[in-house]
């Protein structure tokens, strides 16, 4: 389930107790083991689109609880008393507020929420407060978490209504998610009498970046300091590495080591670091076609960062190895906020774009979107010392290299008091037998 840490100091206004969580997730047959597999092979073979997405854990394959709407399509689902597949229901009153925490934990799919019959008012994104605004649906990204108030009306006779959830930024092969928004006095016997709304287009992404421009951050946050100290440029790209299908930053496919990053820095088994690249990487790079040269090489991808730095990151979509493809990468970042400075079509314009920032009410983010062919820009402060992962929160793209690793406050690090629990590998392990103390 969700784990919900409450502010002390909450400015929303919803009807105390009223509130649901919402956990959506997508479920293979597959087992996690055979997919990592099937990913590592030569020719990697692709684990295709989920089964089944779920709501709370809840899920059917096989049938849809629309079903009777689908002639010829999928079977309506029959449920028994304390199936375990049922959809948890969610019981609502007239004339109230609720909120709706929604937090998506997918391996792959991008995903659309919508309620039928009511508007969604978003107020809180990634823990942070946001400029409230209304819609009629939200797109969810992998590792991404809002709140939306939901405003019950008065229907008469009481009636329930659809909760769909789709895939987005992928031809779906999965049937939408339902569940039940229940109004007290609805019939428990009574089948809805529409269909649940359509997920919109899979590949409508300026719908998808015309959400993610309505977010800003809520009155008294602060603005994102006005210039930085560094900028590091990060190209996504999917390579080969000796027939093996990878994703790479700046043509490098991050390999962890067997020993923690923070062992390793603790203890003075010193990783080699990368440097900076410049903007001359994007620059060169044609992001419409695939590669030309598609190889790659592996990387501990970890970069060097003093405490107190002012980074930008920018990061830069491309075309795949085959085709003209080009996905939607939902990059999050451990152990920090930052925030969202801008996105852009095609190729980031050192001296351009970096003149449009959003510098006056930036949204504070942990998970941000980098569009099709696109760029997006964010920034950050080194304020909080250890080894911090960066990376694409879709696992398939993390397993194949998609990820750099922020190694910040190095002195700092050397100093800590780390339980020898959390170095019980490689390197570190060997050390702590040879001194006879684990």
């Amino acid at each position: 389930g969700m784990m919900v840490v409450r502010s002390l100091k909450e400015t929303l206004h919803y009807d105390k107790f009223e509130e649901f969580n919402l956990l959506l997730s997508d479920w293979w047959h597959l087992s996690s083991t055979l997919q990592e597999l099937s990913l590592s092979s030569k020719p990697m073979r692709w684990i295709g689109e989920p089964q089944s997405l779920l709501i709370n854990g809840r899920g059917q394959f096989d049938c849809s609880q629309a079903g009777y709407f689908n002639e010829g399509g999928l079977k309506e689902c029959n449920f028994t008393k304390d199936d375990p597949c049922a959809p948890t229901t969610l019981r609502v009153k007239p004339n109230k507020v609720y909120r709706l925490r929604i937090a998506s934990t997918t391996s792959l799919a991008s995903l659309n929420l919508a309620v039928e019959g009511h508007q969604l008012e978003v107020v809180e994104a990634d823990g942070n407060y946001v400029a409230p605004f209304t819609v009629d649906d939200i797109d969810i990204y992998s590792g991404e978490t809002y709140s939306v108030l939901l405003r019950t009306h008065n229907p008469s006779p009481p009636r329930k209504y659809w909760i769909s959830v789709g895939v987005r930024g992928r031809k779906p092969n999965t049937p939408q998610a339902l569940t039940v928004l229940h109004y007290a006095g609805a019939s428990e016997s009574e089948r809805l009498p529409f269909p649940p709304r359509e997920t919109p287009r899979w590949d409508d992404y300026n719908r998808s970046k015309n959400f993610s421009k309505k977010i800003f951050a809520a009155k008294g946050y602060p603005p994102p300091p006005e210039k930085s100290n560094a900028q590091l440029f990060l190209l996504n790209t999917q390579n080969l590495m000796e027939g093996y299908t990878k994703w790479a930053i700046n043509n490098l496919s991050l390999s962890v080591p067997a020993t923690p990053y923070i062992g390793s820095i603790r203890y003075g088994v010193k990783p080699e670091y990368l440097k900076f690249p410049g903007p001359e990487i994007i620059e060169n790079y044609d992001i419409d076609n695939p590669p030309v040269n598609p190889n790659t090489t592996v990387s501990s991808g970890i970069y060097n960062l003093a405490m107190g730095m002012v980074v930008d990151v920018i990061l830069q979509n491309a075309n795949v190895l085959e085709g003209n493809v080009s996905e939607v990468h939902p990059w999050h970042l451990h152990g920090h906020d930052f925030w969202i400075l801008g996105y852009g079509e095609g190729k980031f314009r050192p001296g351009v774009d970096d003149k449009r920032y959003n510098l006056t009410n930036a949204p504070l983010r942990n998970t941000v979107a980098l569009y099709p062919y696109g760029w997006t820009a964010l920034r950050f402060v080194t304020d909080n010392p250890g080894v911090w992962f960066f990376h694409c929160h879709i696992e398939p793209h993390l397993h194949m290299g998609m990820g750099v690793v922020f190694a910040e406050g190095v002195d700092q690090i050397a100093k800590m008091n780390i339980p020898r629990e959390a170095l019980g590998c490689g390197s570190t392990r060997e050390m702590f037998m040879n001194q006879g103390r684990h």
